[in-house]
């Protein structure tokens, strides 16, 4: 599936946009155990989705700005706040070297951001890193390094195969950086017990 920064309004209702993922214990695919996914974007020609509970192995986002040459090493050291507290999430396994952030509605680069809810965007271009460097991004943003996606028609059929429970998306979840706890969290919010879900698909 090509990703497609962009949202078609004659999209019927009923797609997962700006829904969360939660797998279930039927989940076939051991990459996806215990993920919770952020969907961007869902209509008839598959959907496309962010992991926002699994951290990236071994690198930081000032790391990053330094690789991608956005900041030098001496600037790593004095990054402002929000930057040095960024999250770095492992995204997805689609194209894991590339970056997606998923960042707070007030904040937009033109055309290069997709407004996926009120609350919620997704920009994948430097201009954001740069911004978030200089303490001028978004409010609220993490980095995912990679997403997932599914071709038409594959989302739905996991969903009937006991793969995945769906639910509204509540930011504080999106951008929460206690990463360990987030699957449980989202559960207790919904009330349901983590020791007493089932296998059986649905949504809440």
């Amino acid at each position: 599936m090509t990703l497609r920064l962009k949202r078609d309004s004659r999209a019927p209702q009923g797609f997962l946009d700006g829904q969360m993922l939660l797998a279930m214990p039927g989940m076939q695919d051991a990459r996806f155990a215990r993920s919770v996914i952020y969907m961007c974007a869902h209509s008839d020609e598959g959907a496309m989705g962010i992991v926002i509970n699994q951290p990236a192995r071994k690198v930081t986002f000032s790391q990053l700005l330094v690789q991608l040459d956005i900041v030098s090493d001496p600037d790593a050291i004095r990054l402002p706040a929000k930057a040095e507290q960024m999250p770095v999430l492992k995204g997805g396994p689609v194209e894991p070297n590339r970056g997606f952030v998923l960042h707070s509605a007030e904040y937009s680069v033109g055309e290069a951001t997709l407004p996926i809810d009120e609350a919620v965007s997704l920009t994948a271009t430097l201009d954001i890193l740069r911004a978030i460097a200089h303490g001028e991004g978004p409010d609220k943003a993490v980095l995912a390094l990679g997403y997932a996606s599914w071709v038409p028609g594959q989302l739905e059929a996991e969903i009937q195969n006991n793969g995945w429970l769906y639910c509204e998306a509540d930011p504080q979840f999106v951008f929460d950086a206690d990463l360990g706890s987030k699957y449980d969290r989202v559960l207790q919010q919904l009330g349901i017990e983590p020791a007493m879900l089932s296998s059986d698909a649905g949504h809440a």
